[in-house]
């Protein structure tokens, strides 16, 4: 295992020194390298994006076109942007490149979008959304990609149970939903049947309610360790 530069990875991993690496899905695009993006991890978020002044007279992407594009992502911004521009490219501090004269607009990385507030800039639009992703360049990640996709997808579920009368099992199957049938299982209780069933993460919210006046009752939430389709 090596601790490296994020920008770094995918040379790593495209000439065989690692068998796979995690890194940003901008910065394997950017570089061009010959790998597999195996699998986005869920973290690291942004985009990147086109932004100029606020004073500036572009409105949209197309707006750009023969202006001078500050960017430490040359390659993307040829790429992406839908207009011949002129590529300034710089290795830190691109925000500042317009108020220093250097460039009408730059193309750079968005989390918040705090830094180009602060910078005096606004957004034209975005070109790419990225994150944290599993690249390899074979099967020898194989082993690593199943463990990792294993907590990716547990993340993003949870898993329910609950109790219900057994007449209104159909309706609280629809609201459960999803690609995978819910488990059934008789209570003591005539007439009582329990579900369970694993529900994405972002849905549970506004479930609980839609459950309760289906008839559901005794809903239990618990959070996923691991989970292999």
């Amino acid at each position: 295992m090596l601790l490296v530069r994020a920008a770094d990875i995918p040379e790593y991993v495209q000439d065989g020194v690692v068998d796979c690496g995690i890194t940003g899905i901008d910065l394997v695009r950017e570089r061009g390298a010959r790998v597999e993006e195996l699998l986005p991890l869920g973290f690291g978020s942004c985009r990147l994006e086109a932004a100029v002044p606020e004073e500036s007279s572009f409105a949209s992407l197309s707006d750009l076109a023969g202006a001078t594009v500050a960017t430490v992502y040359p390659r993307l911004a040829q790429r992406l942007l839908p207009v011949d521009v002129e590529l300034v490219d710089v290795t830190g501090s691109v925000e500042i490149a317009p108020r220093l004269g250097l460039a009408d607009a730059i193309v750079d990385l968005v989390s918040s979008g705090n830094t180009l507030r602060t910078n005096g800039l606004r957004s034209l639009g975005s070109l790419l959304e990225s994150e944290a992703v599993l690249i390899g360049r074979d099967d020898t990640a194989a082993p690593l990609l199943t463990m990792l996709r294993a907590v990716v997808e547990a993340r993003a579920h949870r898993y329910l149970m609950l109790n219900a009368p057994a007449e209104a099992l159909d309706e609280i199957c629809a609201v459960v939903g999803g690609a995978r049938a819910p488990s059934v299982l008789p209570l003591a209780e005539e007439g009582m049947v329990a579900v369970h069933a694993l529900v994405p993460a972002a849905d549970v919210w506004t479930l609980f309610p839609r459950l309760e006046e289906a008839g559901a009752s005794s809903i239990l939430l618990v959070p996923v360790e691991r989970m292999v389709s």
